[in-house]
């Protein structure tokens, strides 16, 4: 069963009387557990559909279901929760709070949950665990390197257990080495955790580690191609 369903999406932002479009009519199925990547040059619409994808933006025309949910249809404040309970989102540039330590910054997600003190503790390490940084728990953020920022960003992201993980550039900051973690980590989450993924990326050799590439050209969907899986 597809975990998310778009249906002719269709996403225009109007700047003063112009009508600029972005997403031209984009249907597509992801399946539950699938790691897609999505390609293409800047302006082609990625990261406006990975925005469309977790709620934080809204379709001018067409639907999206994400399991069970028309997100496209729910208000402002049913998306809002929806979203803090379904979706986890990597940035390129991490967006960790520099006066947090790492293990406050992976819980700020769980202060909007009903969890007590000591669960919110226990999620917090085990996420840590998952990417490998139980051992900088209290180092902030300019104590670490930029893989281990991204690693603390992957940490908040999966904290609340969330169904589908959102990676826009995930690894655009990174050098070639610390890229590489990241890529094996979010292989691993997919794989191990059974997290399904969409990957917005320039970068084919981060495409290669998905299961399934598809190609954005001027806001419509142009081919599509089966990834190396393994990478």
């Amino acid at each position: 069963m597809a975990l998310i369903e778009l249906r002719d999406v269709t996403k225009t932002y109007k700047r003063d009387a112009i009508e600029i479009p972005v997403l031209d009519r984009v249907s597509i199925d992801v399946p539950e557990g699938e790691y897609l990547g999505l390609m293409g040059p800047s302006g082609s619409g990625k990261s406006t559909l990975l925005n469309l994808l977790a709620g934080i933006d809204r379709p001018t025309r067409g639907s999206i279901r994400v399991g069970d949910t028309e997100t496209s249809s729910l208000s402002e404040r049913a998306l809002a929760g929806w979203r803090a309970r379904n979706v986890g989102f990597i940035f390129q540039l991490y967006n960790l709070i520099p006066v947090l330590t790492a293990f406050e910054n992976v819980e700020l997600p769980l202060l909007l949950t009903n969890l007590s003190k000591t669960q919110r503790r226990d999620h917090v390490m085990t996420a840590l665990g998952i990417v490998a940084l139980s051992d900088r728990e209290k180092h902030y953020p300019r104590q670490l390197s930029g893989g281990q920022e991204q690693r603390v960003a992957i940490a908040r992201a999966i904290v609340t257990d969330p169904r589908l993980l959102l990676a826009d550039e995930p690894t655009g900051d990174l050098d070639a080495k610390s890229a590489g973690e990241v890529l094996t980590l979010l292989q691993r989450l997919n794989k191990e955790y059974k997290k399904t993924i969409v990957m917005v990326t320039h970068d084919p050799h981060a495409a290669e580690r998905a299961t399934r590439v598809l190609h954005l050209e001027k806001g419509t969907l142009v081919e599509q191609t089966p990834a190396a899986v393994g990478g």
